[in-house]
């Protein structure tokens, strides 16, 4: 059975911040062409047999694709009309992607103009003026796809238990993390002054589960839970496994990356935690046991 392989922050946070903005730059291509969904379902990147991707974008009667391709370490574009074009990943500055990134689309015949400032981050710095980030190291770069990979598998399988409205597991470049989240059927208000990220994002009932590689405020990769509107309790209940807590400063409980990847099952620690953060926020928000399926099946 394959190993969870490590993934130290600080070891590759060069590698990770430059992917983050690698991946705005092609999300945003998506938010541009794509119709709009709930929940901004219609931006997220997809885990891929290769690393990460946009799925089919519609264009004009035609579509393409953008792939991150994490053995081969290039991003591929792929049009319906048969044509293809690749970008190297080489560490080369954001400006430089960006730019690479519109004349590989230019050449397939593709126009699109996007929002270059990049999102949910601090102090961004507009695509075409950023030459801070331009860290590449492949094997972490392979390490991280190889990590959503074992968890994309595992959320899938949690996720397929859930009888009604659920996301797919799906890749957010604004907060870079992996994510599926339930919906309970009920409306939610966004938080008072919210901007239009979150004013579309909180509008349900919701609870949400995924995995980030961590940030400046938790230096460490882990996994996550919550729910909206954030019900009260939360810092009361016990979860599995023991390692997953309730984070106050975050707001979320969080299980860190490595006490899944020691445990003896990995997978196993990992569904568990899945379980249990959402059997304990479901009872805390009053949702019906009717919406998990017992025995795998939707009847």
């Amino acid at each position: 059975m394959p190993t969870w392989p490590s993934l130290p922050y600080e070891e590759w946070r060069d590698t990770r911040d430059t992917l983050h903005m690698y991946t705005q730059v092609i999300g945003k291509i998506r938010l541009t062409l794509a119709p709009f969904e709930p929940e901004w379902a219609n931006v997220a990147l997809y885990v891929t047999p290769r690393g990460l991707g946009t799925s089919a974008i519609p264009y004009g009667l035609q579509c393409f694709d953008i792939e991150f391709d994490f053995v081969d370490h290039e991003v591929v574009v792929r049009s319906s009309d048969g044509g293809v074009d690749s970008i190297p990943l080489q560490g080369q500055d954001v400006a430089d992607f960006y730019h690479e990134v519109l004349a590989a689309l230019g050449r397939l015949g593709i126009s699109v103009t996007i929002n270059e400032v990049p999102q949910e981050v601090a102090d961004p710095i507009p695509f075409p003026d950023d030459r801070t980030h331009h860290a590449y190291d492949p094997t972490y770069a392979h390490r991280f796809w190889q990590v959503l990979v074992r968890v994309d598998t595992v959320m899938k399988r949690h996720r397929a238990m859930f009888r009604g409205k659920a996301s797919p597991v799906h890749f957010f470049w604004g907060s870079f993390d992996l994510a599926t989240t339930r919906f309970s059927g009920r409306p939610a208000e966004p938080p008072p002054g919210s901007g239009v990220i979150m004013r579309l994002a909180e509008d349900a009932e919701q609870i949400s589960q995924g995995f980030w590689a961590g940030d400046e405020r938790t230096p460490f990769p882990a996994f996550y839970a919550y729910g909206y509107p954030q019900p009260a309790g939360c810092d009361t209940v016990e979860n599995r496994p023991g390692a997953a807590t309730w984070n106050d400063e975050v707001r979320l409980f969080v299980l860190p990356y490595d006490a899944v990847r020691e445990a003896a099952d990995p997978a196993g620690a990992l569904a568990e935690f899945l379980e249990s953060t959402y059997e304990n926020l479901a009872g805390l928000m009053a949702w019906s046991p009717d919406l998990v399926a017992a025995d795998g099946t939707h009847d």
